[in-house]
């Protein structure tokens, strides 16, 4: 009598090995994002060592949203843990060949980076804060009245952003044995794309809310600290549509980007060129196609040029569209890649 255990009822393995869900794509998306706006901060810190007024630059509260956001995305993270008590393991040995070994110790450091980040004018941004704990004013005063110091810590912004953002696509790029994944085109495509997210994310802070007030209370106060200006001015309509232009540039190279993958899978082998028609002509090329090119690409893009050449009136909409292609790509990309595989070649394979 022979017995077997098949594990084919479970929905992640049958028809094709899908262990990741929604958690994941979640994960990436904010990672983006934030990756992006540390990016955005170090620049205003870098201008802030250069002697330059930054107190209407409202990238210098990026810290502070970039916090939260990261931790929305940990949640995630934590959340598709199977073993999630066990999870402090990972830092007590460490894998060299591991990707994921070396992300979970990059996030620590932009964990302190953001902290250390948002100690910045963190009194004026939330003035109640501020009278409570003298202590920010100082750390503050010692971090901002030293030039080396913010240029110091706008750099490591700039340099962790940029690792985080291509870092979301190196995690799936490692992966060989999906072969949509298996392109090296994917780090630098979800860098820009997380780059555009991130200017997006500020465009609409600093669209909606145009010309108001940051309430002084403690729990006004701590929502406004993650979105409005240091200080009581919101920045002007020049920033905003400065946003605009830096944001079609990213929108141009996601699009490049985009192409360069396309280009790349489909003149590799053929397990690659199987891969790349699941999201151009399979049953994820409607998301591909119609969410991330068109809706969050191309009509952002032309819509953004409108705007700035003063034909269509200036709204958010533009910047939502940009949000929901980057969520919408990383979808995509997450599970249409687990749908991939090697396959046979020219009857070279059995």
């Amino acid at each position: 009598m022979l017995e077997f255990t098949s594990t084919r009822h479970n929905p992640l393995i049958d028809p094709h090995l899908a262990v990741w869900s929604w958690e994941i794509p979640l994960y990436l998306f904010v990672g983006g994002i934030v990756a992006g706006m540390m990016v955005l901060g170090g620049l205003a810190m870098l201008r802030t060592a250069k002697g330059e007024d930054t107190r209407r630059f409202f990238s210098m509260q990026t810290p502070l949203l970039g916090f939260v956001l990261m931790n929305i995305g940990m949640l995630a993270l934590l959340l598709d843990l199977t073993h999630r008590l066990y999870v402090w393991r990972i830092y007590t040995t460490f894998q060299y060949a591991s990707p994921m070994a070396w992300g979970s110790w990059v996030l620590l450091v932009v964990y302190a980076v953001l902290m250390l980040s948002a100690v910045v004018r963190l009194h004026e941004a939330w003035p109640w804060l501020g009278r409570l704990l003298p202590v920010l004013q100082r750390a503050s005063d010692a971090i901002t009245g030293n030039p080396k110091w913010m240029q110091a810590l706008g750099w490591a912004n700039v340099v962790l952003g940029i690792g985080l953002g291509i870092y979301t696509g190196i995690l799936l790029n490692t992966m060989v044995a999906r072969p949509l994944w298996n392109s090296a085109i994917l780090g630098p495509l979800f860098l820009v794309s997380g780059l555009s997210a991130g200017v997006a994310t500020m465009h609409i802070a600093a669209t909606l809310l145009q010309g108001r007030g940051a309430p002084q209370g403690m729990v006004g106060g701590a929502i406004s600290s993650l979105l409005l200006p240091l200080g009581p001015q919101h920045p002007d309509q020049p920033t905003a549509q400065a946003l605009v232009r830096q944001d079609q540039v990213f929108l141009v190279a996601e699009l490049v980007f985009i192409g360069l993958l396309l280009a790349n899978l489909f003149t590799s082998s053929a397990s690659h060129a199987a891969a790349a028609s699941i999201i151009t002509s399979g049953p994820y090329a409607l998301a591909f196609w119609g969410g991330v090119v068109v809706v969050g690409v191309l009509v952002p893009l032309v819509w953004q040029a409108l705007e700035l050449a003063h034909k269509v009136p200036h709204t958010v909409l533009p910047a939502v569209l940009v949000l929901a292609g980057g969520l919408t790509l990383r979808w995509v990309m997450v599970n249409a890649g687990q749908l991939s595989e090697i396959t046979a070649a020219a009857g070279l394979m059995p």
